[in-house]
């Protein structure tokens, strides 16, 4: 190890036994061989195989058998020390302490992160496991994203794979998808919603869904609306609440590529705070170092352990056990009987929610993407100069339920991607269908008038 022999400390990731495990040690080796040159992306040294003690072989054996690789043997990725430790680790060392990342702190590390998600992108490369986990820092508080076991190669930038594989709290819908439905595939975009999950990681400290058991997690996600920032966090991170709901749309094909998200306002202007927030956080690295008594160490203070991977329907729980085939409980065990049952519940729970709301004056309730609205036939006061004010430029999760809320997310994702927007009103004669429609246009004409001042995109 030429390296090492220069006085310089590198990681060692450690591959066990390679025979069972030829994909992951081809992708990960590919990536840093033509990829880790980039300032986000781990600076690679060299693989090195290291076989196990074996018994001489004998006159019996073929020399294809001697040959052949041992479960005890290992392969070695020798390659940049991220002394920082994960941001995971940072984050819940923060929390047992009652503090949190502050907003700009997160944008920073998520700037750094989807700046090396755009180069893999464009380099044909989707990670397929962005996790905090996978996001280290340097001892001068760099970002790195690392682990490419998973990742995959593909002929274009817009190749698609139908491989259903990462970590479940942390896995987009399609992805998941693609292990009941044959006729499923995702694109690079699958990244984008897991730096979604993981912009809330950083700010409440561990992913939605964490509690359940991961097998529990994959079955609830593709049923259950897109997860936001909890709406007390999200009045403290307005911008973080409205980059994580861009994130995290569920229709893959509604959802921004990478290199979109560097232009959302969270992220824009963030290198030029960025040696500030690198110094705050090599000050806390160094506290948290302090505080477990390892002052002055190049190690993290604390580590936690990873999350089990999921990959060809089998559980991972660390690189050095086997798969094990994921076997459904008994909720999960009959997906048609159980879709029956939770159609059934959902549409009592559903009309007797909407009633309830709507004795309360609240006629409009968000069904996952979808506003349901119920018309009183008479008017409320909710169409006013100072509602319309309300819903410009603000997350989904801001605000109440409104139609306003409608046209100021289809404008947004208008500016943003710089494509067409089609929202689509629908309903029963009597409905309220016309008036709909009618306060949609007038929002989208109020919103309009007060961005042309600063803005001729309108």
């Amino acid at each position: 190890m030429l390296k090492i022999s220069l006085g310089r400390k590198v990681a060692i990731k450690i591959l066990e036994n390679p025979a069972e495990n030829v994909e992951e040690l081809e992708e990960e080796y590919l990536v840093l061989r033509d990829l880790s040159l980039h300032p986000n992306l781990p600076s690679f040294y060299g693989l090195y195989y290291l076989p196990a003690d074996r018994p001489p072989p004998t006159a019996e054996q073929s020399p294809v058998h001697q040959n052949r690789l041992n479960p005890d043997d290992q392969i070695w990725f020798a390659m940049e020390l991220c002394s920082g430790g994960s941001v995971t680790d940072l984050v819940q060392g923060m929390i047992r302490r009652g503090e949190r990342l502050s907003e700009k702190q997160i944008a920073y590390i998520l700037r750094e992160t989807v700046e090396a998600m755009v180069y893999l992108h464009s380099n044909h490369c989707m990670h397929r496991d962005i996790k905090g986990h996978n996001i280290l820092l340097t001892e001068d508080a760099h970002i790195k994203l690392v682990d490419f076991g998973v990742s995959s190669h593909m002929g274009s930038t817009l190749g698609r794979r139908n491989t259903s594989v990462g970590t479940p709290y942390w896995m987009a819908p399609e992805v998941i998808a693609c292990e009941q439905q044959l006729d499923a595939s995702y694109d690079a975009r699958c990244d984008v919603w897991s730096v979604g999950i993981t912009a809330i990681e950083l700010f409440e400290g561990q992913p939605p869904l964490s509690e359940l058991h991961p097998m529990r997690a994959l079955f609830r996600i593709p049923r259950s609306p897109p997860p936001a920032l909890d709406p007390h966090n999200a009045l403290n991170a307005p911008s973080l609440a409205d980059f994580v709901s861009e994130c995290l749309v569920k229709d893959m094909e509604q959802r921004p590529f990478a290199h979109e998200l560097l232009e959302h306002p969270l992220l824009r202007g963030t290198n030029v705070h960025a040696e500030k927030i690198r110094a705050q956080l090599r000050h806390e690295i160094k506290r948290q170092r302090e505080e477990v008594g390892k002052a002055g160490s190049d190690l993290p203070a604390t580590v936690t352990r990873p999350e089990a991977t999921t990959k060809h329907g089998k559980l991972r729980v660390d690189r050095k056990s086997k798969p094990l085939k994921m076997e459904c409980d008994d909720l999960a065990a009959s997906s048609e009987a159980l879709t029956e049952i939770v159609i059934i519940v959902l549409q009592k729970s559903i009309a007797s929610a909407l009633q309830g709301r709507f004795e309360r004056g609240q006629i409009y309730t968000y069904i996952g993407d979808i506003l349901v609205a119920v018309n009183p036939f008479t008017d409320l006061g909710l169409y006013s100069f100072e509602e319309q004010q309300k819903y410009m430029g603000k997350a989904r999760s801001t605000n109440p339920p409104h139609i306003f809320s409608v046209a100021d997310s289809a404008r947004q994702s208008l500016v943003h991607r710089k494509r067409s927007v089609a929202v689509v009103i629908g309903g029963e004669s009597g409905a309220g269908k016309t008036r709909s429609a009618n306060l949609l246009l007038k929002q989208l004409v109020f919103l309009g008038k007060v961005k042309i001042i600063h803005s001729r995109e309108v």
